[in-house]
């Protein structure tokens, strides 16, 4: 380094995702705000969260994100990029709903595109996927990236997808489901597996599929996955996760509910489950930390809006 020219500020080298803690969660708070202008524009100040989406969600801002993913294709990989590609389509599915969403999407499509390039050329060489309760999951992001890909019409991402959910998961047996949660999760990895393959399966396959990833499900076992989890300590950024985790767990349950017939008795143990992560969660949202609040918020939209 010579001098200030060798260390550009956050707001130079990513004009659109910047001023919060770290890019993936300035990338999804500004899915939040679509979200919330979509569904709760009268809740919300409508006006202050435009003016944010205007700002940032430009051409030129954008073209500069492209540039940088392009630069560095393991960048944010694969939560950052699911994240991007999640508010692209949010954009798209608001137009004609939201005023400006049209502008926004359209500014977004290049860097949804390189993003889109990047995992269709990381798929293959991947090998096996992450199964973690962190952002390297891979199970969480090819969620959100299936759940984008209608929206954007883009089909080759979702033939992508959908072929490695049935070569790395679909096969999946007896899940080490006791074996939750690790001690800084913030995503359940069973929970995020079954969810993905929920995606892809017709509901009576996923019935029976189910039953087979999670054999105790009926019988409401393992407990130390369908009981929330206690957080003993908010101002650690890392421990804080576990609010997270009751949160992503709670959105998980819920759809993994929403999946089974009215009456088939897992459905009840998912729906309690689901309704008491939700419980758990959603205070923290008023605690005074930063290291949680910077990005809880987007968790409980999920854990609020579960059919999406």
């Amino acid at each position: 380094m010579t001098g200030p020219a060798d260390l550009p500020l956050p707001r130079d080298r990513h004009p659109a995702f910047h001023g919060c803690y770290d890019w993936h969660s300035a990338v999804h708070t500004h899915w939040l705000l679509v979200r919330l202008l979509r569904r709760h524009a009268d809740s919300i100040d409508a006006g202050a969260a435009h003016a944010v989406l205007d700002a940032h969600l430009t051409p030129a801002h954008l073209a500069t994100e492209a540039a940088v993913l392009a630069d560095q294709p393991s960048f944010e990989r694969p939560y950052g990029w699911a994240w991007l590609v999640a508010l692209a389509a949010e954009c798209r599915a608001a137009v004609g709903e939201v005023e400006a969403a049209r502008v926004w999407a359209d500014a977004l499509e290049p860097a949804a595109d390189v993003v889109v390039g990047l995992v269709l050329d990381w798929l293959p060489r991947a090998g096996r996927p992450v199964r973690d309760g962190t952002h390297a999951s891979t199970a969480f992001a090819l969620g959100l990236l299936l759940d984008a890909a209608g929206p954007l019409r883009r089909d080759d991402l979702t033939a992508a997808v959908e072929a490695y959910v049935r070569e790395w998961f679909v096969p999946d047996r007896d899940a080490p489901l006791r074996w939750e949660p690790s001690g800084q999760d913030f995503l359940s990895p069973g929970l995020s597996e079954a969810d993905l393959v929920r995606r892809v399966l017709d509901p009576v396959a996923f019935a029976a599929w189910l039953d087979g990833f999670w054999p105790g499900l009926a019988a409401g076992e393992p407990r130390s996955l369908l009981e929330p989890v206690v957080v003993r300590d908010r101002t650690d950024g890392q421990l804080g996760h576990l609010d997270g985790l009751n949160l992503s767990r709670a959105w998980s349950l819920a759809r993994l509910g929403l999946a089974l017939d009215v009456d088939d008795p897992r459905r009840a143990v998912l729906e309690d489950a689901a309704q008491a992560h939700r419980g758990a969660g959603l205070p923290a949202l008023a605690e005074d930390g930063y290291l949680s609040t910077h990005w809880l918020g987007t968790f409980a939209m999920l854990a609020l809006e579960p059919a999406g």
